[in-house]
């Protein structure tokens, strides 16, 4: 393969970026709907999906999301003003601090996945399809739309390429 960027290439590009942000966007309106800000959501998430005997500490909530320490430290501290998190010295190592969920933010965080799961259910083989067209070079980014589903107004369709 040469070293410039083909259409097909550009296209499947495009569709992939388009699918990851609308993914995005839904989560945003989901946790919302569940009286969360999106980051806010994200910690809470992170929090609670860590590896088990992982500590959630500031440190770890910086990595993931990719934060600036200074924007996770406000961040956790608006989440512990409303009841959804605590964040208290680890009794290892007093240097750190680890960020705990209180019921009131394991209660809004499962509001969340089981709709994002859902969509996932039903737009998960368009981002696959997409993703696919990408690593492929953007070669079969046409047989992936034909075979993706999405989702309009709750039913399923076969998307049409143009």
């Amino acid at each position: 393969m040469s070293g410039s960027v083909r259409d097909a290439q550009y296209r499947a590009l495009a569709e992939f970026r388009y699918r990851i942000l609308r993914f995005l966007r839904s989560r945003d309106a989901a946790a919302r709907a569940a009286g969360l800000e999106p980051q806010q959501y994200q910690r809470l998430l992170v929090t609670r999906g860590l590896p088990p005997g992982q500590g959630a500490t500031i440190r770890t909530l910086v990595q993931w999301p990719l934060l600036q320490q200074h924007s996770a430290v406000e961040l956790i501290d608006r989440l512990e003003t409303h009841g959804y998190a605590a964040h208290s010295r680890s009794p290892v190592d007093r240097c750190s601090v680890l960020v705990s969920l209180l019921p009131r933010g394991e209660r809004a965080l499962e509001q969340v996945p089981q709709q994002r799961l859902e969509e996932l259910r039903m737009t998960g083989s368009a981002l696959v399809g997409a993703f696919g067209a990408l690593l492929e070079g953007g070669q079969r980014g046409q047989r992936a739309q034909k075979r993706a589903w999405c989702s309009t107004a709750g039913k399923k369709r076969r998307l049409r390429s143009s």
